[in-house]
């Protein structure tokens, strides 16, 4: 279902990325009435965006399009897309809560649109396509990528000249230019916060000149290039088209670093920069690759294994502190290192510069009355119940509560999903429609 069905519902989960298909599908098989919110135009988050996962090299689009495709199938689950919670006042005493919602203009009826791609075509406007970080085009009018869900258009305003193209060949009359947001009250026996992360800017060190070069890229931009349905089919930097030969990652580029505010490690870049290095000496097997770190965190299982596996591939290891990126002649980079093993002080040369960015929380978290920690993530107050909040009802999981990889996010979804139907059990009578109590 991809409409919102009911104004009470036995489970609310905000964001539909892995952490909230995780746990919608575990609550809905237990036939609890479930609504997951997501703020994009298609549920997934950011994991679908990935090219593979670590340590297995699994493809990442394999594991996360059937739990979308679970989700939008299943019955007992609500799908709102293009959509925000504004509020959520937790229930107390064991009283639903309330949450409103803003279902904003995608400028298509979604019960109308059967994803044929015609307004697609007809549409004359291009602009960069935000699902390739802006290294690809798409159009005004667009399905979001091959395998969104819901797999139906979406229309951006900033870019629509309104010409009425997209409407004269829809065979549906599905365009509607007179959508406007609207705002949506729930009550919620329980609420689920897995609203996911987002990644400080390539900007925030301005030492490492991003803004300077469209080489300097961030690991999600890298994600992309190597995914092989990616923005230009093959692996190449965005500034002039070229295969590079020398590239370059920067460990600890947005986090363990208090002069930007982010003084705690974000846990999974050593490992994905590992991946990604990995990745790259298979698509452009004659590149040199390099990877400046302070330290190695493997922490999970397989995880060194990976490391030294990545090592006996080729790849190069410094154990420094970038203290400089200078863009240079012919759209290269020279880094200026300091070595952490001799003190002395290095430049090197690339042309093409990944940035270990940092996990931080989304901007919007803190306007939800859901109470935060002092790094801006979800404050979970019991650390043997790691998915509890201050809220009574109200659980988390996955990165809106702090950095964790992908592992550790789908076993804490599944965590909250528990902790929220046994609150459901002591708390809430059955919404009507589900099988509890009948």
């Amino acid at each position: 279902m991809i409409a919102p069905a009911r104004t009470k519902v036995d489970a609310l989960v905000v964001g539909g990325g892995i952490a909230g298909l995780q746990a919608a599908l575990d609550l809905a098989d237990q036939d609890y009435q479930v609504l997951v919110v997501e703020k994009g135009p298609s549920i997934g988050g950011r994991m679908i965006a990935l090219s593979k996962v670590f340590p297995t090299l699994d493809c990442a689009s394999c594991i996360t399009t059937p739990k979308m495709s679970a989700a939008s199938r299943h019955k007992n689950i609500t799908l709102m897309t293009d959509s925000e919670v504004l509020r959520v006042e937790a229930g107390k005493n064991g009283e639903p809560s309330k949450v409103t919602v803003r279902k904003n203009p995608r400028f298509v009826d979604l019960s109308l649109c059967i994803g044929c791609s015609l307004c697609e075509y007809a549409c004359p406007v291009e602009r960069p396509d935000p699902f390739e970080w802006g290294m690809g085009a798409t159009k005004a009018i667009a399905v979001p990528f091959t395998n969104a869900i819901p797999p139906k258009a979406v229309l951006d305003p900033n870019w629509c000249t309104a010409c009425g193209a997209c409407a004269t060949v829809c065979p549906t009359d599905a365009i509607d230019f007179s959508q406007r947001a609207e705002e949506v009250e729930f009550e919620a026996g329980t609420v689920i916060m897995a609203s996911g992360f987002d990644m400080n800017a390539t900007t925030i060190k301005p030492q490492y000149r991003a803004a300077e070069s469209s080489n300097v890229l961030n690991p999600l931009q890298l994600e992309r290039l190597l995914a092989p349905h990616g923005p230009y089919g093959r692996m190449v930097r965005p500034s002039d088209g070229k295969v590079p030969d020398n590239i370059a990652f920067v460990l600890c580029a947005g986090s363990r670093d208090k002069s930007i505010g982010l003084p705690y490690c974000s846990r999974v870049c050593c490992m994905y920069s590992i991946k990604q290095a990995m990745l790259l000496s298979g698509a452009v097997p004659m590149a040199e690759i390099t990877i400046y770190y302070m330290d190695i965190r493997a922490f999970g299982k397989g995880y060194e294994q990976l490391f030294q596996n990545a090592k006996a591939m080729g790849i190069h290891v410094v154990k420094g502190m970038v203290a400089r990126i200078d863009p240079v002649e012919n759209d290269n980079l020279q880094l200026r290192v300091e070595s952490l093993e001799d003190g002395r002080l290095l430049e090197n040369r690339h042309d093409l510069v990944v940035l270990a960015q940092g996990i931080i929380p989304r901007p919007d978290a803190g306007g939800l009355g859901i109470a935060l920690g002092r790094d801006g993530f979800v404050k979970c107050p019991d650390p043997v119940a790691p998915t509890h909040t201050m809220a009574e009802g109200v659980f988390t999981a996955g990165c809106a509560a702090g950095p964790k990889d992908i592992v550790d996010t789908i076993v804490e979804a599944s965590a909250a999903a528990s902790e929220a139907s046994q609150h459901l059990l002591r708390t809430q009578p059955p919404v009507r429609g589900s099988g509890h109590g009948s």
